[in-house]
This record gives structure tokens, sequence and C-alpha cells, in this order.
């Protein structure tokens, strides 16, 4: 079967940066909803399209194409005792940017009586490296196309 449009694609990636630093890589295989769904970068659907499992290509992706170049405005300082005891350099929480809308914000630093969280994509600004292998393609269920995203084998429950 080929990828097309309401096809789920499961696929193994490898993720490497511009040094050529392992950034990630899958263990298990990773499916999508192929079709202009937002379930993956553009560039990646553009690859796949009309490909068949079996499928390896690299891509490289400029910051524009994968996660955005980095946006300062997503960094912000706050308070130490705004936190609950305990945060670590690391932790992920969801906020609020200054635009209002809704991002998981990283604790890059704690400096003092001062937390600095990071609202960017830890790869954003970034140009990387992607090798994809298609292992599976599936035509989507009905629900899956209504859901605009690719469920688990034993279907999916909102």
């Amino acid at each position: 079967m080929k990828i097309t449009k309401d096809t789920v694609v499961t696929m193994h990636h490898k993720v490497v940066n511009a040094q050529g630093q392992l950034l990630d890589k899958t263990q298990e295989p990773t499916a999508y909803l192929h079709g202009g769904y937002d379930n993956t970068f553009p560039k990646i659907e553009e690859a796949l399209e009309g490909q068949e499992v079996g499928f390896t290509t690299t891509l490289k992706l400029a910051p524009a194409d994968a996660f955005g170049e980095r946006d300062e405005s997503l960094v912000q300082t706050i308070s130490k005792s705004d936190f609950p005891p305990g945060v670590k350099v690391g932790g992920q929480l969801r906020g609020r940017a200054d635009d209002g809308q809704e991002h998981v914000f990283t604790v890059a630093k704690i400096k003092g009586d001062k937390v600095i969280l990071d609202g960017n994509h830890p790869w954003a600004g970034q140009h990387l490296t992607l090798t994809l292998t298609v292992q599976e393609v599936r035509a989507a269920s009905a629900e899956e196309v209504t859901h605009r995203h690719a469920h688990g084998a034993h279907g999916h429950h909102h």
C-alpha cells in the first residue's frame, strides 16, 4: 500500500543535530495519520507521499521546517517561592506565555531564588537531520480520520 491521504504510517526515526549528535532514536516505531492533519512536519509528509513499506530517507530540516527558531519571549524568570519544593533543572510544567498561549516550560536554570523557564522546544533553532524508515502503511479508520490522528492497535479513548 502506498502512503496517501488518510493512511496511517508507522516508522522508525533517528534525529541528529548539525554537529552530528544523536538527539533521538525510536526504540518502538511511531505512527501518524498522513494527509495534512498536522501530525508531523510537512517536509516529512512531502518526502513520504507515494512511498511504501521499507522506504528509507534522510531529510535535512532547517529550524523553520522543524521546531522553529528560538523565541526569547518564551524565556521567563519566576520567583522560586512560586514553585513547589523540589523544583529541579529539566523539570517541565504547563503555563501561559506573555501572549496568552499555553506552552510546556522546561526549568532551564535555578539561580538563587529565581527559576528560569524556557517555553521553546529543546530543539528550536537547530538544523536537524532525520532518518526515517517506513515500517507499516494501512488505511486509517473512520474514527482516526474524524479525530485527525492515528490510534493504537486497540483503538483510542477520549
